[in-house]
């Protein structure tokens, strides 16, 4: 990995097309891949339940430079792993169609999504429609899995 500025096309807040739906009260990011309507993802958010641990996860952050790694709790349980690729490029691994993609972001889109775990934050109004669309889909879901014998 280097440090120098890398030229690849990565999810900016700045972005003509349209990537970031929004974010739910769980703060997870619901994206859409390359700005593509038929290809939404939810990645888990950063979840911290005191200021301090909020701070901390923030200049852990800023603090990263070209192969390190950072893991951060969410709300969810998962783990949410940013890598930082080279100067104001951040990869985040999550799948797709059911396979694994990197999604690069530059500094500025992942440090707002970030700033979402402040503990003051409360999402927009109409966002809460995205836990409720999370919380219907769960309904068509088996509650337990059986094996039969």
């Amino acid at each position: 990995m280097s440090d120098r500025f890398p030229l690849v096309p990565r999810y900016r807040l700045d972005d003509e097309q349209a990537w970031l739906v929004g974010i739910d009260p769980l703060r997870r990011y619901w994206l859409l891949v390359n700005g593509d309507e038929t290809k939404p993802i939810i990645l888990p958010g950063l979840g911290v339940n005191d200021f301090d641990q909020f701070r901390k996860a923030i200049l852990s952050f800023r603090s990263m430079v070209a192969g390190d790694t950072l893991d951060l709790p969410t709300a969810t349980g998962a783990t949410l792993t940013i890598t930082c690729a080279s100067k104001n490029c951040f990869a985040i691994d999550f799948e797709v169609d059911g396979n694994l993609a990197t999604h690069l972001f530059d500094q500025e889109s992942i440090e707002s999504l970030l700033m979402t775990a402040h503990p003051d934050w409360q999402c927009a109004h109409h966002h809460r429609d995205l836990g409720r669309r999370t919380l219907a889909l769960s309904w068509h879901q088996p509650a337990v899995s059986q094996k039969v014998a």
